[in-house]
């Protein structure tokens, strides 16, 4: 009898142990910006499925960020073209109730900016927005839903944006003029512009701050610009052009977005190379690795479909999103 009870303990916990390797990443939501059908789509990482979606108030959203506390989404309403591109001038974010799944709120500007990429500063709170025909970075207070300034860039089409972990730098990729604009997030002024290449896209910063990433759109190659210097230091090449970046929490991998390969570039950031390059669907975008590390999402637009990849194991499953599927965000 007492070995029968033991037998059924051990049982058990081997069974809890099972089912706690297999469960999701952390605890939290993906959110994708739909660009197709102009919806914000929440993803259920547990359930690797797309279990509702909140339509914008414009025509479209690119980018999405969640709130810290993981109960509001900001999405910038870009407009109905691309960077640098004729079309609408989006002026306005939405501010969406992930609880209640429905806009809250829409933050103004008053006239077309195209806002596009929004970030929360890891150490004041605030989010910024890089407004593209304004040339500058928009600092909101996200409570308040006020717009308390500016950044310049001092360059057209300044698209992507990333900060420093310390919060005290910011870089946005311009993307026409093929530059790197840096920026003083405190005294709220542009520090230097870094010239990189004819045409750039995305940005990301190294978990360490030493790096700052962009992609050459027109070559197979990624920038690594020392942000001690503010110039780029390095090359490093891919199998081809790349596009969206992000690296682990422990500064082990950096993932890139190749959409011309239909492939993830994997580099190892200690030696600054191509580890590996893995098969995703079609037109690879954005790549968001969850707070814990062990997940990379990539948005794949024209499959309409988001790749998860297991970083413990390199294997790939496959969510279904909404059409243009483009921007990532991981609500706590």
């Amino acid at each position: 009898m007492f070995i029968a009870r033991i037998f059924a303990l051990v049982i058990i916990l081997v069974a809890f142990v099972v089912s706690a390797d297999s469960a999701p990443s952390g605890s939290g939501m993906l959110l994708v910006a739909n660009k197709g059908e102009h919806t914000l789509g929440l993803v259920d990482p547990a359930e690797g499925r797309q279990i509702a979606s909140v339509a914008e108030s414009g025509i479209t959203g690119h980018e999405v960020v969640a709130s810290p506390d993981g109960k509001l989404a900001f999405v910038p309403i870009y407009g109905n073209s691309g960077v640098g591109l004729p079309g609408t001038d989006g002026s306005t974010i939405d501010v969406i109730n992930l609880a209640d799944r429905r806009i809250v709120h829409k933050i103004d500007f008053g006239r077309g900016m195209r806002p596009h990429c929004p970030v929360f500063g890891p150490k004041d709170g605030l989010l910024y927005v890089t407004t593209e025909l304004d040339q500058s970075v928009a600092v909101i207070d996200p409570h308040t839903f006020k717009i308390a300034g500016a950044i310049p860039t001092g360059q057209p089409e300044s698209h992507m944006f990333a900060i420093t972990p310390d919060g005290r730098y910011g870089y946005t990729a311009n993307v026409g003029p093929g530059t790197v604009s840096v920026l003083d997030i405190i005294a709220r002024k542009k520090l230097a512009v870094i010239p990189v290449a004819e045409h750039v896209q995305r940005i990301s910063v190294s978990p360490d701050g030493r790096w700052v990433f962009t992609s050459d759109t027109q070559k197979p190659r990624l920038a690594v610009i020392s942000t001690k210097a503010n110039k780029v230091d390095r090359w490093i090449p891919l199998a081809s052009a790349g596009y969206g970046t992000a690296a682990t929490p422990d500064g082990k991998w950096l993932f890139v977005a190749l959409p011309g390969a239909n492939e993830v570039a994997v580099i190892d950031l200690g030696m600054l190379a191509v580890s590996k390059n893995i098969k995703v669907p079609s037109s690879p975008q954005e790549v968001l690795i969850t707070p814990d590390g062990k997940v990379a999402y990539v948005s794949c637009s024209q499959s309409a479909r988001v790749a998860a990849i297991q970083i413990s194991d390199w294997q790939v499953k496959l969510i279904e999103a909404g059409p243009g599927a483009d921007g990532l965000a991981w609500a706590r």
